[in-house]
């Protein structure tokens, strides 16, 4: 298991477990329980919830704990056995846990006032935290979870606890009311630098709200603070109905909201009050989609210890790339496999692409988590049959990376050169939702894996022989929300081998031009993405529906003032022939697509140019 601080130097993003409280009370514990003692009384029943979310994807398992603490067991008449609790709530954890996984020692609230506000001393406050943090420290958990504080002088003690006993990360999570301050009054930007200055390692906010609230506190703490940001709002706000409290936050909606959270820079996403396995469950696809994040790595070898093999120059890799190369502006096109295993069709309209003069074929990987034909043996299909370059698209989202290895040596073996590597999107996305989703790795470690096979290596640093010559693209948004996180993970990409890119289609040039500007110090070839549109159903789905693509309002209007099917397709014709015109002179190619795999809307984009 590695040391949790390790987790906090990595630019991805973690995932923690749901609500304890609301699973035990949906088992029939009622809250004149101590939760808390049911670790020494029903430890199956706590150990049962914990692999639940394991189940669902959480790598962070936070101890039933949350009220362990002197005085509010005292009220139960509990007090002697807080060392016991603690300590067992921390074993408990951990088994649920194994290896792979993270535990997260919890401590609330004491539940009473303390100085200036109440008769108890910061020093008394102090103690009684810090005798619960040694018991779950005694337990073995890798870090602390300091959670649902409304009072800051009193989390700053339970930090002050935690810190005269260990080194351990400390997680310092408030509770804000509707207005996104403390129940005290604290701002978002007074308590996350105090929180900041103390020493917390991560700063976040949990429970009371929901995740709209949770948000717009978020979107204030960002600017005052570099440490990492965690959100783990409760499920919604609860209704009471027949007598039981019901959070009503589906699962759908707080994984959208999880996005927003990882968009505005979030590390650590969870739920609190009413989130369940099934709401980890679904927070886990999204978190997978913009952050892989299995413990796995690409082993990169160093210089003096790699085969010496002769990497085959990028010239030679392909026709495609030795076009690049010459500073020819290339055109590819977009093709989508189709859903059944008759390539007959997608073969007929490769051919009239070739007829035309086009550089190579596209092949998307699953796009929106379709299940169609696979890339690779349709661009082998396509390469035999018709005599056109392929460049398949390949995604992280269905194979382990024993599997991606096999795949790609398979595939060069086939005589396939040129790849487009993406990170894929999540099956939450498709028909198939429950589907697993794997992603070992991200684009960015895919990118660096095959770097490593055109040295001649697999990704265990063992030689393979003849080291492969794959021309390695990767996929970029220019548009993207977060376009600082966007251009860091460009920067990487390049890094790790990346050769040229492809953009997702360019309706707005403008944007195109400030994000070419914006990587000019590690610039590849890049190929715009275009679209022709076909209707004004068209341009509303792309941009409501397909990821990472916006349609900008006057490109709307556009199309919404076309009427008749014939006008719309023009004018969605001369739309892509205008972005096709502006970026000639600033990119390497283009890459078009075929909308609903009719090529002929491709090469309408492309003869228009040349009439």
């Amino acid at each position: 298991m590695r040391d949790f601080k390790e987790a906090l130097h990595e630019d991805r993003v973690y995932l923690f477990d749901g609500a304890m409280g609301t699973m035990l009370y949906s088992k029939g514990v009622y809250i004149n329980r101590s939760f808390e003692e049911l670790n020494l009384v029903e430890p199956r029943l706590v150990q049962e919830i914990h692999r639940a979310y394991v189940k669902s994807g959480a790598q962070i398992l936070i101890t039933n704990t949350f009220a362990a603490n002197r005085v509010k067991l005292a009220a139960r008449g509990l007090e002697e056995q807080i060392k016991e609790i603690n300590y067992k709530g921390a074993k408990i954890a951990r088994e649920a846990a194994g290896e792979d996984l993270y535990v997260a020692g919890d401590i609330g609230p004491l539940g009473i006032r303390i100085e200036p506000w109440g008769p108890t001393s910061v020093d008394e406050a102090k103690e009684a935290f810090k005798e619960q943090a040694e018991a779950l420290l005694d337990g073995g958990v890798d870090l602390f979870v300091l959670e649902t504080f409304s009072d800051l002088n009193e989390i700053h003690q339970a930090i002050r606890a935690v810190r005269e006993l260990c080194d351990l990360p400390i997680v310092a999570q408030m509770t804000v009311a509707d207005d996104g301050n403390s129940s005290y009054g604290t701002s978002p930007e007074i308590f996350t630098k105090r929180l900041d200055e103390w020493g917390a390692d991560v700063i976040g906010i949990n429970c009371s709200v929901g995740p709209r609230v949770t948000l717009e506190t978020i979107e204030k703490m960002v600017p005052v603070t570099r440490k990492k940001l965690s959100a783990q709002p409760n499920a919604g706000y609860p209704r009471n109905i027949d007598g039981r409290n019901i959070y009503l936050a589906s699962p759908e909606y707080m994984a959208k909201y999880a996005k927003r959270f990882i968009q505005v820079g979030v590390k650590f996403v969870g739920g609190c009050c009413g989130t369940t396995p099934e709401h980890i469950k679904a927070i886990a696809n999204e978190v997978k989609a913009l952050s892989p994040s299995r413990k796995i790595s690409v082993t990169m070898v160093p210089e003096d210890q790699r085969p010496q093999v002769q990497p085959i120059p990028r010239r030679e890799k392909s026709s495609f790339a030795r076009k690049i190369c010459e500073g020819r502006f290339v055109a590819s096109v977009e093709i989508v496999p189709p859903k059944g295993c008759d390539p007959s069709g997608v073969l007929q309209g490769v051919r009239l692409l070739k007829e035309a003069g086009i550089d190579a074929v596209n092949i998307p990987d699953g796009p929106r988590a379709m299940s169609r034909m696979g890339a690779i043996p349709l661009a082998a299909i396509i390469e035999r049959e018709v005599g056109i370059e392929a460049i398949f698209h390949y995604c992280c989202r269905d194979r382990n990376l024993l599997g991606m290895q096999s795949d790609l040596l398979g595939a060069y073996a086939l005589g396939l050169r040129n790849i487009l590597i993406i990170t894929g999107d999540p099956p939450k996305m498709g028909p198939y939702p429950d589907a697993t989703a794997v992603f070992d790795v991200d684009s960015i470690g895919l990118t660096n894996m095959v770097r490593q096979m055109n040295q001649g290596m697999d990704i265990g640093g063992n030689p393979i022989g003849k080291p492969t010559g794959w021309h390695i693209g990767v996929g970029v948004n220019p548009g993207a929300i977060d376009l600082d996180r966007e251009i860091k993970r460009f920067e990487w990409k390049v890094d790790a081998g990346a050769e040229f890119a492809v953009t997702q289609p360019v309706f707005d040039v403008e944007v195109l031009k400030k994000f070419l500007k914006r990587i000019e110090h590690c610039r590849i070839p890049v190929i715009a993405g275009i679209w022709p549109l076909t209707s004004l159903r068209n341009a509303e789905f792309m941009n409501n529906e397909v990821p990472g693509v916006s349609v900008p309002p006057p490109v709307m209007e556009r199309m919404r003032k076309a009427e008749g099917k014939e006008k719309a397709r023009e004018e969605g014709l001369a739309i892509a022939r205008e972005a096709l015109m502006e970026v000639m002179e600033l990119v390497q190619g283009v890459q078009i697509s075929a909308p609903f795999g009719k090529v002929q809307y491709a090469l309408d984009v492309v003869e228009g140019i040349e009439r």
